[in-house]
Parts: structure tokens; sequence; C-alpha cells
């Protein structure tokens, strides 16, 4: 049993430091902030400002569905970067069957972004420019 202790404190060590290290830092930054911080309290104080402008008007705003789903393309897509960036790094290992499955992940992807566009969730411009617009 000792053994076993032993041999992973000689293992692990390293990572029980950084994990003591990174909350210990936390905790040295946070008590120096508010050692060191301001304490002045009036009426500016509380007014929230975003690069020294004071706000005005409603904050809740009204976005279109678009933006929306142009937000959910790009998560998908940005995940397919991810794995198939993952999937670039073991090629050798995975073959031809990784290759096949690689690409019937590419081609469900591609015809999910085909029927967004034919659905009009990438079109951005006002129905008045569609229309004005020469067809192809």
């Amino acid at each position: 049993m000792t053994d076993t202790v032993t041999d992973l404190l000689a293992r692990y060590w390293a990572t029980g430091f950084f994990v003591v290290a990174t909350l210990g830092l936390c905790a040295f930054m946070v008590g120096a902030s508010s050692l060191l911080g301001g304490r002045s309290h009036g009426v500016s104080k509380s007014l929230p400002f975003e690069s020294g402008i004071v706000g005005t008007g409603d904050a809740r705003l009204r976005f279109s569905v678009k933006f929306y789903l142009v937000a959910m393309l790009f998560v998908i897509f940005d995940i397919e970067a991810v794995f198939l960036f993952a999937w670039a790094i073991v090629i050798p290992e995975v073959g031809w069957p990784g290759f096949w499955g690689a690409a019937v992940f590419i081609l469900i992807l591609l015809a999910g972004l085909l029927y967004d566009s034919r659905t009009g969730a990438l079109d951005w411009a006002p129905e008045a420019s569609r229309r004005n617009r020469p067809s192809a």
C-alpha cells in the first residue's frame, strides 16, 4: 500500500503542485484586489458605462432570427473543424475506414449547408434588394 502511494506521489507531484499553485495565485489576486482596490462610492459609481460613454435606452434589443441561425451554423462548422483536425492527426491509425467515416461526416454537413442555403437561412439581404438582384 505504501509503495502505491509513494509511486503515485512520485508520478503526479507536478500536477498537484500546479493545482495548488493555481489556487494560491487566484486567492492572492482576489485578496490583493480587495486590499488595494478603490472604495469610493457615489452616484457615478453605480452607473453602468461602456467605453467611457453612459448608456442610453433599453438594453434588451431584439435580434433577427437569422443572427441566431448564423451563430448556430458557425458553431456547427467550428466543431466540424475540431473533429476534422483530430481526424487528420490519426490518419495513419484509422486508415480507409476512418477516411470513409470522415467523408460521410463531411457529406452530412454539406447536405445541411445546402439545405440552409435553399431555405434562405444564409440570405442577409432585405427583401427589396433581393427582388432587384439579377437572377443567376
